[in-house]
Formats: structure tokens, C-alpha cells, sequence
């Protein structure tokens, strides 16, 4: 039980807003927490200022407030409501940060608020570069050669005895921020002057590089009492010298010795009793690959990404189990959510294998640097489960949504030999199709580990996945190679493309020969103990380990990995109808591949399929489970993209029926249904062709907005003002063909309005109109915007709504509608 029953009222602080290096795996802890400490009859108070997550639905903590994590700002709360301690290990950096400062203030000492989690000290230890290089260092624990840093002349002294390269560090920052490898004098001074303008304090730790070693890394959790345990062991299959967020990791590690793994688990249990940590921490240690020499090179104590990670690798709520050890409960006495009859205090199992692989957006950013290190640059990531590392690596692949087929990306196979040299030398987001792409070259193991320095074992993965790929390229396709094509994660449009024949023809002789997945379970005991809550994955082997209820049930589609334009608001939906669903007595199934995502938390849907969100993998889910619908308005894009494609296959897709979907997505046809309806709207064509888009721009005169259909977050959409400008864009953002249509419109210079309302086909219930400060042109997601609007007539609101109701119904919506108007004064 909790060690101070003086604990009524808890104040829980979240992450803020999403950015790189802190994204939705902290509305999944805090989400957790809240949950938990509420559980237990704790009184939960949130303070965070993002609207998007799941964390600051009202239904959440017993209060929330959305305020901006500012000392001042948190001690009025603390202030108001009195609470008796605060967690901030589950808000991330931002949580962390704040209560030091807190802390160093001396509010909480003020108002007489314990610190949950880890003590003052322990942030300390593990934030402050030089204070812990010193814990290590007092541990025993080995630690680059490394000095601590507040000026460039003493950055330069140390280089002067070192030698480059060299990492610099800063104190008190997240995902990296502002860090490097400095190769040389220039480089040093670069780093290290955006190092310390980063650091809170001022301060970078440098050290020697041990870039080109193996990166191994523990998450641990030890309680109050002393009780430590391991819950998961990753493997970045990416040296050190790429950040861990922006490395492809597998879990559990593949290439190290049992003597290895025992040796750093040990030295990750020790720093965790060291430093006194009543949670989870995570432990990050670089392994020279010809010894058994290691050092530490950071504690997180606190929930990371990485702990979101193993937590949904291996089926253990880390964050759950966090927060009632930091209200005082043991591991013995606490019991295991998945299995239901176990103790919390064992080390997870897993019979299978686990590859993360991270989401870039350079895809928004194409002049952006492309090149990966020590700072962190991925937005999100998917995470595949499967029997092999083959397959579960491909299934990630196919889970980015990046237009990969496999290991091969469009650009690929024109690349030179010196172009794939660079690519292996100094890695960027597509150094592993550059791999696949070098050994379809006959490049061997032994050239392609010395440009890259990742372990043979890898490498020799990727080998044998090429060497398929040439099987279906040169044999015929007879059962046994199909089968073991799908064994392995060739996906239906990958063997269709090796074999040169239609995807929907390799899935029908597929179906009609009986190769089809079965669906494995994930029960953090290896199946050793019956499971309450366990979620699945798919695999081509013989025992499916699912049972199958008789009741209602829907598919919700997630939205997969977070990205710019798509991102963790999507996810706040497809909870909601998770929710909804089982209010309804309705057997809610969630499909998603992000393991940051509450979604994807073990107990939110009734079942969770761990797996890509192609129409191949839904429909697998589709026919094992026959449910009677599918949702896809909640999954944003993502979903969207798939709906046409499943009722082809015979879904039942809910909610706003297909064509409608399509004939609010296609320009062409949502121009001819403004018309129709009598809604005005910019002057506009539909081009294919790039002397066509000229001829349209110069008719309707610069500027013009040009815009893709089927896409969101604005990408490909832009404003240009030139002809020059118009052929640059026509060349660099989009495939322009009779296929792939854009619609070229007069841009019209006015206020945007944006309305949300959700329709039941004949009655439209307008939530809410906000009014853009930016100007139109501005993409909505990127505009400052208020609520409610401030300047518009009663006229205009009057016109809006009318306008909002007559496309509800014309385009024939069930369930959500957002849009977005120009207002022009005098027309």
C-alpha cells in the first residue's frame, strides 16, 4: 500500500506540445498514470497545455488545467489546489525540467508538496552532465573520457588533448538537442556553441567519441523497497553516433553474448539502485564489438520513448507500474495487468522479435539536412512484431507509409555506386535501402559493415532478404517459394512487383493455395501463463493463438506513426471510438502500428492487432476476426487512403459512405458539388499536364494555389506567384499525371474560418467555428487560431452555418466534417 497515507491528491505534469523527441509516448505514460493513481482513490490533478492528447480529455484526471508548464503558472495551481506531492517522471524532459525548477525555487518545500518518482537529487545525478559522469564514475560504472564545459576556450583545451572526434553533450536538454560529433575544429565550435545555447544551464559534457560501437540499452524498474527487475533489452542495430530515436532497434538484442547481456544488466540495475529511482529508468550503454569493454552513456529517469517502446514489445505497462511505485507500492504486491494472476515483480518473456523503425519528416523539409547523429530528427516511429527479424523488419517498412515496397525505395536503383558509398559512410534516412541496394549490387558483408559498422548479423539479414528477392525475380513462383516469401514479410505488392504481375492476382492465388497468417499473441510470459488482455500479431506459421468471440464488433483504423500534418490528434479520436464502441456493448478492435499511442495501450480496445495498416494486413484482420464494420474517419489520412480499397474487398466501411469520402477528397468532383449546391468558391481547374497548369495559371492570374487531391497536413499544397515558381513546384512536389490530378485555384486574399460539426445525415450539430489570425494561405495547422471567432457579422456566422449544413448533407456525411472558408468583406 501507498507509504504515506497523507497522499489524497497527486499533481500529474504532462509533456506540452509535440515536438521532435517528444511526442505521443508521454500522453501515453501520463495517460496511464492518471488512470492508475485514479484506480487506487488518489485524487488526480493534470496541468498540461496540449489539446490534442488523450492525457487532457475531461475524462482523464479529476481536474484538469490547460496552462503553460511555467514555474509561476504551476505554483498558482499548487497554490489553489494544495496537492500533496507531484509526479513529473511521466511528462518527460518538460516534467523533469520543471521540477527541478520547482525544486530550486523552493516551492514545493513552500507548500509542503513531496516529489514523486525520483527525488530532486536523483534528476540531478542523471541530468547534470558532470554529476554523472561523478555517480558513474563513484559507481564503478566506466564513462567516456569526458569534461564538462561552459565556454568554447575550454571546449578547445580538451579537444587540444583529446583529439577528434568528439561528442558534445548538452545538460538538461531532450532527443539531443543541440549535440553533435564534432570531426573537427569547425565542427566543434559549431556544436558547441548551439549546445550550450540549448542547455538550461549552460553546460555540455564532451566526450571521446565511441561512435561505430554496438548501442545496447536496459529498461529497468525498481520500487521503494529495493526490488529491481529488467523489463526489456533493445539492440539499436544502428551504431552509436546515431541518436537511439533516430536508429532502427530491435528488442530483444540478437547479437550479444549471454555474458554480455548479463554484464549490462547488472550495471543497468546497479545505477537505477544508485540513483534511488521509484519507477522506471532507462540505461543507455555503448559495447565495443571485438571486446567486452562498455561505458554508460546516459540514464533517463523517467518514461522515454524507449520505455514506451519495450513496454508495448514486450506487453508490460511501464507506465502503470511507474506510477504506483512512486505512490509507494512494491513490485511483489502489485500484479501483472496482462496476464491478470501474476506478479508484477518478473522479467517479461518474449518468443519473438521486435524492429522499430523511425518516421522522418524530411518529406515536408526536402532541403532540410538529411544526415543522421547524435540529434534526434525522427517525428515518430512503427514497430512491428513477428517471428523473425526478416519479416518483422519488412513489416516495418511497409508500416511508414513512405511508398516503399520492401527494402527499395523509388530512387533507389538509380543511385551511383559513389552516391550508395555516401549513403553507407554517413548515414542519412535511407541508409538501409542504400544496404539492400549495395548488396543487389554484389557488394559482400565485409565492404558494406566497413562504410557502416553494423554488425555482420545484420547485414547478413538484409543479404538473404536480396537474395529472395532475386528467387522471385528469376524462379517461377511455385507454393513453396510464395510461402516462404510471406514467412519472411514479402508483403502481396512486393512479390507482385518481383514477379511482374498484379498485386490482386498474387492475393487471390494466395488465398485459393491456403497461404494465409495465423495471429501470435503478446502476454509478456511467453505464453508460459493465460493472458487477460493480450494483443496480437500476425505471422505465417501453423497455430493461431486467437479466439474469436460471436458478438458486435467494428475495426477501428488507427492512423499509424506520428508525423507532420498527422499526428497524435488522430489517435485522441480513434480512442474515443474505441470508448464509444464498448459503451455501446459493441466488441471494439483497434489496428494500429504506433507504440507511443495510447491506442495501442493494452487495455484500451477489447483486441489490438499490433500490425501495418495496409489494405493486405486490415483485410487479414478483417477475416479473422468478421467483424461487421470498419471505421476509417477516425485514423485521419491513413485510414481515409484505404477506405475505396476495402469495400472493393467487400468491407462494410461505417460512417460517411465511400463516395462520399471520394467526393469530398477529389477536387474535381467537390468543385462540381459547390457548384450544385450554390456555395461560391475560387475560380479553379483540374490540370494533368504541366503546360496545361500554366495555361490555367495565366488565365486566373497570379497568385494561384495549386493542391493535390488525397493528401493531408497541406503537403504538396502551396501558394506560387510566378510561372517560374509553378514549374518549380510542378517538378519537385508532385508525380503530375492523368492519374494524379491538381487543381490549380485563384487565390483570394481574405479571413479564414474553420468549422468542425458532426452529421448524422440529416441533422448537423456545428461543435465549433474558429477564426484564423493568419491570413488564407496559410495552412490551418500552421495558423494561429481562436475560438470563438472574433471578428465576423452575425451575417457571416449566419452564412457559414447555412453553408456547413447544405455539404453535410450533399456530400452525404455520417460522423465528422471539418472545413474551411475565406471570408471576403463585400462578396
Amino acid at each position: 500500500m501507498p507509504l504515506n497515507p497523507a497522499w489524497k491528491k497527486i499533481l500529474v505534469i504532462g509533456s506540452g506540445p509535440i515536438v521532435i523527441g517528444q511526442a505521443a509516448e508521454f500522453d501515453y505514460a501520463g495517460t496511464q498514470a492518471c488512470k492508475a493513481l485514479r484506480e487506487v482513490g488518489l485524487q488526480v490533478i493534470l496541468v498540461n497545455s496540449n489539446p490534442a492528447t488523450i492525457m487532457t480529455d475531461a475524462a482523464m484526471a479529476d481536474l484538469t488545467y490547460i496552462e503553460p508548464l511555467l514555474p509561476e503558472t504551476v505554483e498558482r495551481i499548487i497554490q489553489k489546489e494544495r496537492p500533496d506531492a507531484l509526479l513529473p517522471t511521466l511528462g518527460g524532459q518538460t516534467g523533469l525540467n520543471l521540477a527541478m525548477e520547482l525544486e530550486r525555487e523552493g516551492v514545493l518545500k513552500k507548500y509542503g508538496v513531496d516529489l514523486l518518482g525520483c527525488k530532486a537529487e536523483t534528476i540531478y545525478k542523471a541530468e547534470d552532465r558532470e554529476a554523472f559522469k561523478d555517480t558513474m564514475l563513484g559507481l564503478g560504472e566506466p564513462v567516456a573520457e569526458s569534461v564538462i564545459v561552459t565556454s568554447l576556450t575550454e571546449g578547445e583545451d580538451f579537444a587540444g588533448r583529446q583529439g577528434f572526434p568528439l561528442i558534445i553533450r548538452p545538460a538538461y536538454t531532450l532527443g539531443g538537442t543541440g549535440g553533435g560529433i564534432a570531426k573537427n575544429s569547425r565542427q566543434l565550435e559549431e556544436f558547441l556553441q548551439k549546445g550550450l545555447q540549448a542547455s538550461p544551464i549552460g553546460q555540455c559534457l564532451l566526450e571521446r567519441s565511441v561512435a561505430g560501437w554496438k548501442e545496447i540499452e536496459y529498461e529497468v524498474m525498481r520500487d521503494d523497497a529495493d526490488n529491481c527487475i529488467t523489463i526489456c533489452n533493445m539492440e539499436n542495430i544502428d551504431p552509436v553516433g546515431i541518436h537511439t530515436g533516430d536508429s532502427i532497434v530491435v528488442a530483444p538484442s540478437q547479437t550479444l553474448s549471454d555474458v554480455e547481456y548479463q554484464m549490462l544488466r547488472a550495471s543497468s540495475l546497479k545505477i537505477i539502485r544508485a540513483l534511488g529511482v521509484n519507477g522506471g529508468c532507462n540505461v543507455q550503454f555503448a559495447l565495443n564489438p571485438v571486446s567486452r569493454e562498455y561505458v554508460v552513456i546516459e540514464v533517463n529517469p523517467r518514461v522515454s520513448r524507449s520505455s514506451a517502446l519495450a513496454s508495448k514489445a514486450t506487453g508490460y505497462p511501464i507506465a502503470k507500474m511507474a506510477a504506483l511505485l512512486a505512490i509507494g507500492y512494491t513490485l511483489p504486491e502489485l500484479t501483472n495487468p496482462v496476464t491478470g494472476n501474476t506478479s508484477a515483480c518478473f522479467e517479461p518473456a518474449l518468443d519473438y522479435v521486435v524492429v522499430k523503425v523511425p518516421r522522418w519528416p524530411f518529406d515536408k523539409f526536402p532541403a532540410a539536412d538529411h544526415r543522421l547523429g547524435t540529434q534526434m530528427k525522427a517525428t515518430g516511429e512503427v514497430m512491428a512484431i513477428e517471428r523473425t527479424l526478416e519479416s518483422a523488419l519488412l513489416k516495418a517498412m511497409r508500416s511508414l507509409e513512405v511508398g516503399t515496397v520492401g527494402l527499395r525505395i523509388a530512387a533507389s536503383g538509380g543511385w551511383t555506386e559513389m552516391e550508395i558509398e555516401d549513403k553507407l559512410s554517413e548515414a542519412d534516412h535511407e541508409r538501409f535501402f542504400a544496404i539492400a541496394e549495395a548488396f543487389r549490387r554484389d557488394w559482400t558483408i565485409l565492404e558494406v559493415q566497413n562504410h557502416t559498422q553494423i554488425d555482420p548479423f545484420f547485414l547478413q539479414k538484409i543479404k538473404d532478404l536480396v537474395s529472395l528477392e532475386r528467387r522471385l525475380q528469376n524462379e517461377s513462383l511455385t507454393f513453396d517459394l510464395l510461402r516462404l516469401a510471406k514467412a519472411q514479410g514479402f508483403s502481396d505488392l512486393a512479390v507482385a512487383k518481383l514477379t511482374g504481375q498484379a498485386e490482386e492476382s498474387v492475393r487471390n492465388r494466395r488465398l485459393e493455395e491456403g497461404v494465409v497468417p495465423v495471429f501470435k499473441t503478446v502476454d509478456t510470459c511467453a505464453a508460459e501463463f493465460a493472458s487477460a488482455t493480450p494483443y496480437f500479431y500476425s505471422s505465417y506459421e501453423e497455430e493461431d493463438e486467437v479466439a474469436v468471440s460471436n458478438g458486435s464488433k467494428i475495426l477501428v483504423l488507427g492512423s499509424g506513426p506520428i508525423r507532420i500534418g498527422q499526428g497524435i490528434e488522430f489517435d485522441y479520436c480513434s480512442v474515443h471510438a474505441l470508448m464509444a464502441l464498448q459503451e455501446s456493448g459493441v466488441e471494439g478492435i483497434m489496428v494500429n502500428n504506433n507504440p507511443e499511442t495510447v491506442s495501442t495501450d493494452f487495455d484500451m480496445a477489447d483486441k489490438l492487432y499490433f500490425e501495418p495498416l495496409t489494405v493486405e494486413d486490415v483485410l487479414h484482420v478483417m477475416q479473422k476476426e468478421k467483424a461487421d464494420g470498419v471505421f476509417v474517419q477516425f485514423g485521419g489520412q491513413t485510414a481515409i487512403n484505404l477506405a475505396g480499397r476495402l469495400e472493393k474487398a467487400g468491407v462494410n466501411v461505417l460512417g460517411t459512405p465511400v463516395n462520399s469520402i471520394d467526393l469530398a477528397e477529389d477536387r474535381e468532383r467537390f468543385a462540381e458539388l459547390l457548384g450544385r449546391l450554390g456555395i461560391p468558391q475560387s475560380e479553379g481547374r483540374s490540370v494533368t499536364a504541366l503546360e496545361q497548369a500554366a495555361e490555367v495559371a495565366e488565365e486566373l492570374e497570379f497568385p494561384v494555389i495549386v493542391r493535390p487531391s488525397y493528401v493531408i497536413g497541406g503537403r504538396a499544397m502551396q501558394v506560387v506567384y510566378t510561372l517560374s515558381e509553378l514549374e518549380d513546384y510542378l517538378r519537385r512536389a508532385i508525380h503530375l499525371s492523368p492519374e494524379h490530378p491538381i487543381l490549380v485555384d485563384r487565390y483570394l486574399e481574405g479571413k479564414e474560418v474553420e468549422v468542425d460539426a458532426v452529421s448524422d445525415g440529416e441533422t448537423t450539430v456545428i461543435a465549433g467555428i474558429m477564426e484564423h489570425i493568419e491570413r488564407a494561405g496559410v495552412h490551418s495547422g500552421d495558423s494561429l487560431a481562436v475560438y470563438p471567432p472574433q471578428s465576423l457579422t452575425p451575417a457571416e456566422i449566419d452564412q457559414i452555418q447555412d453553408f456547413t449544413c447544405r455539404l453535410a448533407a450533399g456530400i452525404g456525411i455520417r460522423g465528422l466534417i471539418n472545413i474551411q472558408f475565406v471570408v471576403i468583406r463585400g462578396k
